[in-house]
């Protein structure tokens, strides 16, 4: 199908699809949208910003009996915003219909989470531990769904919320559609996927975007002054429209924004240590635009959407190099433009190298007086050492010493020694 209105959808979903402004769909649109409404089991490994939600939520709406009481779909997300969002987006499309739908996650009241199931919902969005819970205690009858959608599996497994998932995907029909959406499939993730599913179709869209589109990346090193300063320092060269500043840990994390915010910079955070209302008012300063820079960890700031993230900035590199994809990809989206400044110390070249690999092509800069300025790549005195060793190991083999000794010979050898590397360095200067 090329267009959405080659779909025959029912008239409540061809009105929201409108609504949404979508046209046509996207590549995973296309691939797992005929898979769902089959029935076949599918793996759509995409990463964000691909139109991913939509493609199985829209499925889903088509294939929800409004006529039938009990519970028909379950889709999880591995955090309370991941969750929140995708529940908007449906909410979104049921407006004015006889679907029932409910949102499930942590950090709210129980008792009212018991309430909403009293209706008998058509569709369950929550978190896995929230799903779980409603399930142990009798609240969610989730025994009639037939179609299990887990969204951002590999998170889920990074968070640990396979064993919950495992728990009520038990209590489904024996013939229970799974659909598994991440951006990548780890091995560890693969036991549980082949206990669930038979011969899944594997959908992998367009890989990722290629990593130095509308990208800058800028590697800043740290020499004398402190990183912290450093930052500092990089801060007065940019004006961003929200940055990202990512930490390792939540303990990091909050001792940044701490020494942020006691030399007069307002910043947001995110991290594992906020409590749920903390969050959710964090999420709304967020969204409302009163921060210009966030500190983050990688696993709290990777589960939710940020919009307008115009610089991401690593104070410290991540152990898994995995999450500085996931970092850097939080900018440059929608055909924007983004800038990623790496801050390294000597002892992180090796993850640098290793970052470079990856196709990173970092431009070492350094901010002066407000300003950027290229500096020297951080090997170029290696290199200029390796290239005058290689000068005089090769002048050395072409002045052979004289096969008999007479008085002067040695500074005689110098001379033609030197006169060979001069000839060698203007050379390579030509060149």
């Amino acid at each position: 199908m090329s267009k959405f209105t080659d779909y025959q959808f029912k008239p409540f979903l061809r009105e929201a699809i409108g609504r949404l402004g979508f046209e046509n769909p996207t590549p995973i649109q296309k691939e797992i949208i005929p898979l769902i409404l089959k029935g076949t089991n599918a793996i759509g490994q995409a990463h964000t910003g691909t139109g991913k939600s939509h493609s199985f939520l829209i499925p889903i709406l088509q294939r929800t009996d409004a006529t039938v009481d009990e519970l028909q779909a379950v889709i999880t997300a591995p955090t309370r915003e991941l969750a929140t969002q995708l529940y908007n987006e449906l909410a979104k499309m049921t407006e004015g219909t006889e679907v029932r739908s409910s949102l499930l996650i942590g950090g709210t009241d129980k008792q009212r989470s018991i309430g909403k199931l009293k209706s008998n919902p058509h569709i369950i969005v929550g978190t896995p531990g929230r799903i779980n819970d409603m399930s142990e205690n009798g609240a969610l009858v989730i025994h009639t769904a037939k179609i299990l959608v887990i969204d951002e599996a590999d998170l889920a497994f990074d968070m640990g919320f396979i064993e919950d998932i495992d728990k009520f995907a038990a209590k489904m029909p024996a013939k229970l559609e799974m659909y598994v959406f991440s951006a990548t499939i780890p091995e560890k993730l693969k036991p549980f996927l082949t206990k669930y599913m038979e011969s899944p179709v594997h959908v992998k869209i367009g890989e990722r975007k290629p990593l130095t589109e509308g990208m800058h990346y800028s590697l800043v090193p740290v020499r004398s002054m402190s990183k912290k300063k450093k930052l500092l320092q990089v801060m007065e060269g940019i004006n961003p429209y929200l940055a990202i500043i990512f930490m390792n840990t939540r303990q990091n994390a909050e001792g940044l924004a701490t020494y942020l915010a006691e030399s007069g910079i307002k910043v947001g955070r995110i991290h594992g240590d906020l409590t749920p209302r903390e969050r959710t008012r964090m999420m709304k300063q967020i969204r409302d635009l009163e921060f210009q820079y966030i500190v983050a960890t990688d696993l709290a700031a990777r589960g939710i959407d940020i919009p307008g993230v115009s610089h991401v900035i690593n104070f410290e590199l991540p152990d898994d190099l995995e999450f500085f994809i996931h970092r850097v990809g939080r900018t440059a989206r929608a055909g924007l433009k983004g800038t990623a400044i790496t801050l390294y110390e000597p002892s992180e070249d090796d993850k640098v190298v290793r970052i470079e690999k990856m196709g990173i092509p970092f431009v070492h800069e350094e901010v002066k007086n407000g300003e950027w300025v290229e500096v020297k790549e951080r090997h170029s005195r290696r290199n200029r050492v390796k290239e005058v060793d290689d000068i005089d190991r090769k002048a050395i083999s072409f002045v052979p010493k004289p096969s008999k000794v007479k008085p002067g010979y040695k500074k005689k050898m110098a001379q033609q020694v030197e006169s060979f590397k001069k000839r060698e360095r203007r050379l390579k200067r030509k060149k």
